[in-house]
């Protein structure tokens, strides 16, 4: 390993180049002020030696950390035998991973598309649905994140949508069942999600023009908040659906491949969606998505002429990946692990919510847990300053966080880490974090 670099001036030019010639991309949000030299496992590590435990696996999606051996063996192997083809060309472990995720689902989930991100496969189920039900309306959540592509982003809600013009037409938002924050209410207050969906559903039917194609929405909203919706839910959205000759999307870039504790995160509710989206932890890091539908749909698509042409669909190299992904999650057994590992999570930030006030709710499963800060639990007030304040304060302490802000909620962190972290390392992050929350709230 090489030595750290510790010449600030050396440093300076980084961050000086940066500014002068990187495009910011994310909304607003400054760069993290680290110049990462490398990873391994559950750690990220600085150009000056620091040591910075990841809770958000890099962007959702390490789910076996930083530089699993077996991954590097893969690439290390496949790039040096075939890598890249033409798009028309197919290779084994191409095939070898669609019939692998085929066997992973439920009937009639049988057919694959390879991609290689989440917006990219949320944009070719989108085109697909289309396509099949004749119609062009699509229905997602109002909290949703499915990507910056064009149909991805009509679809997404949560952040993006203001100063690029015109949505496409015929996209609407469907209410979220918030459990902490009901629109809806019982007698006894609690979320009357039933009334909720039927209104939401009474709204779309007012607006659509007799189109509608599709309703794209993930198991967990994840920059939504972290929010599940409540059991039985999805089951009376695909009713819905169905009355209407929509098609059902189920997303999930950051739910599948066992970070909830089953292979897929709606295996909770019985329902099978008509197309399942997959990326971020299907490459376990690296750019891979599928698309996965039924023969029957996949059939009508075909026939219809489906085009969803792209340089690196089908590619060797990162389909060889996710075939490793998949030997490592069923040798090592990784949905019970994230069950179990979620359990300690779960009454970790539980203790932690007892300790301090400005912790108003802990939600999530298995491995993808939120905690929502508020300055007031009574009033569910939040405060982007203490989210922030929380965000640098952990990082300063070394652990990385990441914090949802949305308008109408508290500060929302997203905790991730990957299926491979250990006991151990659960508890370093923990006990960081109640330091963290604890040192923001007293205002040092």
């Amino acid at each position: 390993m090489a030595a750290p670099i510790t010449d600030p001036s050396t440093a300076a030019t980084f961050w000086a180049d940066a500014d002068r010639h990187l495009v910011r991309y994310t909304g607003g949000g400054a760069f993290t002020r680290e110049i990462i030299d490398h990873a391994e496992g559950s750690f990220v590590y600085t150009e000056t030696g620091r040591r910075i435990l990841d809770f958000t696996s890099g962007q959702m999606s390490a789910i076996l950390g930083h530089a699993h051996p077996e991954i590097v063996a893969t690439v290390r192997r496949q790039v040096s035998t075939l890598d890249h083809l033409f798009s028309g060309m197919l290779s084994r472990p191409v095939v070898d991973l669609a019939r692998r995720l085929a066997d992973s689902l439920p009937a009639p989930l049988e057919k694959a598309l390879l991609l290689t991100t989440g917006a990219e496969s949320n944009e070719a189920a989108i085109r697909m649905a289309k396509l099949v039900t004749g119609g062009h309306e699509i229905v997602s959540f109002a909290r949703s994140w499915h990507g910056m592509t064009q149909g991805a982003a009509n679809a997404t809600y949560s952040a993006g949508r203001k100063g690029y013009g015109p949505a496409a037409p015929g996209n609407f938002a469907l209410p979220v069942p918030n459990a902490y924050r009901p629109d809806f209410t019982t007698p006894d207050g609690e979320l009357d999600w039933r009334r909720q969906l039927d209104f939401g559903f009474e709204m779309i039917d007012a607006q659509s023009v007799g189109a509608l194609a599709a309703c794209v929405v993930e198991p967990i909203l994840s920059s939504g908040g972290i929010i599940e919706p409540p059991p039985g839910y999805f089951a009376a959205l695909r009713e819905k659906c169905r009355e209407r000759g929509m098609l059902l999307i189920l997303d999930e870039a950051q739910t599948g491949l066992c970070r909830t504790g089953t292979w897929y995160a709606f295996e909770r509710d019985g329902v099978v969606p008509d197309i399942l989206t997959l990326s971020k932890t299907l490459g376990a890091g690296l750019p891979l998505a599928a698309v996965l539908t039924s023969a029957e749909i996949e059939q009508t698509a075909h026939e219809r002429g489906f085009l969803f042409l792209t340089t690196h669909v089908a590619d060797p190299l990162v389909a060889a990946v996710g075939n490793t992904v998949l030997d490592v999650l069923t040798a090592e057994r990784l949905d019970e692990r994230a069950a179990r590992l979620g359990v300690l999570l779960r009454q970790g930030l539980d203790a932690i919510a007892e300790r301090h006030p400005v912790v108003g709710d802990v939600r999530g499963r298995g491995l993808l847990a939120g905690l929502e800060l508020v300055t007031d639990r009574e009033t569910k007030r939040g405060s982007d300053e203490l989210g922030a304040a929380v965000t640098r304060r952990c990082l300063e302490l070394g652990l990385h966080m990441n914090i949802v802000q949305l308008p109408g909620m508290g500060g929302v962190f997203r905790i991730a880490p990957p299926l491979t972290v250990t006991e151990e390392e659960l508890a370093l992050g923990l006990s960081i974090l109640d330091e963290a929350i604890g040192d923001a709230a007293a205002g040092r």
